[in-house]
């Protein structure tokens, strides 16, 4: 969809990552795997691991915290604090006390979860709010810690994850910066991708068992998710290119979900970019979920790659299945 008026601004990024690094040789000491076996089939070569004593909030209260120092507005002036996560500290939700972390006491604040998906679409979900006049300030984070419910036996989805934070404030504007978007959802497909909860039945009273169970550790059919996303990416991208009344030939930087890098080289390839147009930051952290785009995008920001009026096209997808898709002019643009 695209909308005219007034609307929104991205006006500061911030991003934060574990110190603690674990090698593709590492891995080696864990399960049947090598450096050149996970280079040659995902383009990873590190990846961020968040420690004890540590938390999700923290991480993600980092990223915001850098985002809004970006954007030169203090803590006060956010009014919603929406985090993108599918691994909270609390089921109950996290962003709550992301907000009491960063001191953005006068901020609404609630968790979105999408996956992969999680950050273009708490953008969009952050422009209505924006868009509508409702707030005038808004930190959307993507944080995940996906090394908590990945099986570290399983060398064919412990090679990819890593975990990270990364944030931009969203701010509303007289210029629409957002010049379209589209998410989609097949939920026929959730098992291709899901960490799902498995119910152990629990005699409570009277005839009455209730559900005591646990999640799951990460479960994917990788040649699945593969396909689909090589098929679906470049479509959504394409589409929105073409609702936006864009080209290809618009587009300065491509900002893809970081799960792979022969997926972001077929879609760049497919949408006919050039390789110094695409972003990528994979090979250092691996998929790190809701927080690959920001993190990618602020990297780019900090190594002055991504400058004021340049046109980004950023689209995630995964677990859902979802996917979706969303351009925008970097900075305040007159």
């Amino acid at each position: 969809m695209k909308f005219d008026g007034a609307g929104i601004a991205i006006v500061g990024s911030g991003s934060a990552t574990p110190q603690a690094v674990v090698r593709n040789d590492d891995l080696s000491q864990l399960v049947d795997t090598s450096d050149e076996w996970i280079r040659a089939r995902t383009g990873i070569r590190n990846r961020h691991l968040l420690g004890e004593n540590s938390s999700l909030s923290e991480l993600a209260a980092m990223a915001a915290s850098k985002a809004i120092a970006a954007a030169d507005i203090s803590p006060e002036a956010i009014d919603l604090v929406l985090l993108a996560t599918s691994t909270p500290d609390d089921l109950f939700g996290s962003a709550a006390k992301v907000q009491a972390l960063i001191g953005a006491k006068n901020a609404v604040a609630f968790d979105l979860t999408a996956a992969c998906s999680g950050f273009v679409f708490g953008l969009v979900t952050a422009a209505q709010y924006l868009r509508t006049g409702a707030f005038q300030n808004i930190v959307v984070i993507g944080a995940d810690v996906l090394s908590r419910w990945v099986d570290w036996g399983d060398r064919n989805t412990c090679v990819l994850f890593g975990d990270g934070a990364g944030a931009v404030v969203c701010q509303r504007s007289s210029q629409d910066q957002l010049l379209g978007f589209e998410m989609y959802s097949d939920g026929s497909r959730n098992d291709c991708l899901n960490l799902s909860y498995q119910e152990k039945p629990k005699y409570l009273i009277n005839d009455v068992s209730i559900q005591k169970g646990d999640y799951q550790a990460i479960s994917m059919n990788g040649r699945e998710v593969y396909r689909f996303a090589v098929a679906k990416v470049p479509e959504v991208v394409e589409k929105t290119l073409f609702r936006a009344n864009l080209t290809a030939a618009d587009v300065d930087w491509l900002v893809l979900h970081q799960a792979n890098q022969r997926i972001i080289d077929a879609v760049a390839k497919r949408l006919k970019l050039p390789a110094e147009k695409v972003i990528a930051n994979l090979h250092e952290y691996g998929n790190t979920s809701a927080a690959s785009i920001p993190l990618a995008l602020d990297e780019a920001v900090i190594a002055g790659k991504i400058k004021t009026g340049d046109l980004v096209v950023t689209s995630g997808f995964g677990a859902g299945l979802s996917w979706g898709s969303a351009i925008f002019r970097w900075g305040t643009v007159d």
